[in-house]
């Protein structure tokens, strides 16, 4: 016997806050067995400290459909726009050191 599909609507709520958004332009990436944390960094030319500016926890299921979404989208960018091109290797340019408290 087959479970049968329901589908439910979904209203995604933006608030003006959230809605306005934050600026990063580096993101630290960690995990443990359970979690993703993606930590959206805010670097300042000249600047020896960067705040984090949003903290996003992720399963790891929900890690992939991230990446597969972000995936699909980056190419569907690329197809409109052209390729983006990256001019610093991933991973060099910054030293990266994380202080704080979680």
């Amino acid at each position: 016997m087959e479970k049968e599909e329901i589908e439910i609507p979904l209203t995604i709520e933006l608030s003006k806050e959230i809605g306005e958004g934050t600026y990063a332009n580096l993101t630290v990436i960690s995990h443990s067995t359970s979690e993703f944390i993606l930590d959206f960094v805010r670097v300042m030319p000249g600047l020896e400290k960067a705040p984090v500016k949003n903290r996003i926890i992720l399963t790891p299921e929900h890690a992939k459909r991230l990446l597969m979404s972000l995936t699909e989208n980056i190419s569907k960018y690329e197809q409109i726009f052209g390729e983006i091109k990256i001019p610093v290797p991933i991973n060099k340019g910054f030293n990266v050191k994380v202080k704080g408290e979680a």
